[in-house]
């Protein structure tokens, strides 16, 4: 069941989403305290978000920016700013759609569905998930909890397929391979630089063994 977090002040506005979205069959979290959003997010970990503009306390663009920085969940922006000037803003800030009340019901869940649809897509050819673990080919950053380690290039390999053969030993002939490729390979110490300065990346995330040395055999994720 895909689950939608609510971020919207208005009690009655917040009660009837969270009701037309259950009776479509989502689990749905609302907020009600302001204070610690992108807390709440990660604690959470929602599917999407449905974000307000106008917060107690709070601007909604500062804080659709501030979750894009940490989060790659998708986001639509429900509010009453209907300039085209708020819509640009919104959209640039990294929201994924941008909705101005009133606003009509299957529009509405239309346009859910197909954010949640493209973010699917998006998350199947993109990124490789492993025990909470979360690997963007394309941005080449790995994260954990909000938390996220830019990658390089052999890093990225690395991890790549370590994580798309998660629980199985993976050779250091493997790994080298895959790094170059089947080319003239002429340091091996360069394949330990770069696991060591990988596990370095994981630990800071959180994961300090989550690369095993499995003696003789070669590398286990």
């Amino acid at each position: 069941m895909q689950k939608i977090m609510i971020i919207e002040d208005d009690p009655l506005i917040r009660e009837e989403l969270s009701l037309l979205l259950e009776n479509e069959g989502y689990r749905v979290v609302s907020i009600t305290d302001f204070t610690d959003m992108t807390g709440q997010i990660r604690d959470c970990t929602p599917d999407l978000v449905l974000l307000d503009l106008g917060l107690p306390g709070r601007d909604g663009l500062a804080l659709c920016a501030q979750i894009r920085k940490n989060f790659t969940l998708p986001i639509i922006i429900v509010t009453s700013r209907d300039s085209s000037t708020d819509e640009f803003r919104g959209l640039s800030m990294g929201g994924d759609d941008y909705i101005t009340k009133p606003y009509d019901v299957l529009v509405l869940l239309a346009r859910i569905k197909a954010v949640l649809r493209r973010s699917a897509g998006a998350a199947e050819a993109d990124v490789l998930m492993v025990n909470g673990l979360r690997l963007s080919l394309t941005k080449g950053t790995v994260s954990l909890n909000g938390r996220s380690e830019e990658l390089t290039r052999n890093e990225l390999k690395i991890l790549a397929h370590l994580m798309t053969h998660a629980g199985e030993i993976v050779s250091r002939a493997d790994l080298i391979d895959v790094l170059w490729e089947n080319q003239i390979y002429i340091d091996d110490n360069t394949l330990s630089v770069n696991v060591t300065r990988l596990r370095t990346k994981l630990k800071d995330l959180g994961m300090p063994d989550c690369i095993r040395t499995r003696r003789g055999m070669g590398y286990q994720l």
